[in-house]
């Protein structure tokens, strides 16, 4: 399936390049930009990163699931980035109380 008609990248292009990715580091951030640097492309009208987040997250959790990795070492994402984005909401809200207090 073709992702990105800008530079006629296919789904299979980007898992492939995602698995060679993880193999060399399994634990590494991975975002589209990094993905299609490693395809010496570029993101143009970058319209179809959200499909490749979609295909990096996806592929990520096959790739560990193969693995067999132990579930105790094993991170939920989507909790870890919902505790940092609570964690971000409650910093920014007591600098806005310090600021306030300052006045």
């Amino acid at each position: 399936m073709l992702v990105c008609s800008c530079n006629f990248i296919t789904d299979k292009e980007i898992r492939d390049t995602i698995t060679e990715m993880l193999d060399e580091d399994c634990w590494q951030l991975i975002v589209p930009a990094k993905v299609y640097h490693a395809m010496e492309k570029r993101g143009r009208c970058c319209g179809c990163f959200p499909n490749v987040v979609d295909i990096i997250v996806s592929t990520t959790e096959a790739y560990h699931a193969a693995r067999k990795a132990d579930d105790e070492k094993v991170v939920d994402f989507m909790q870890r980035l919902k505790q940092f984005q609570q964690e971000q909401k409650t910093e920014i809200i007591e600098r806005r109380n310090r600021m306030a207090n300052r006045a």
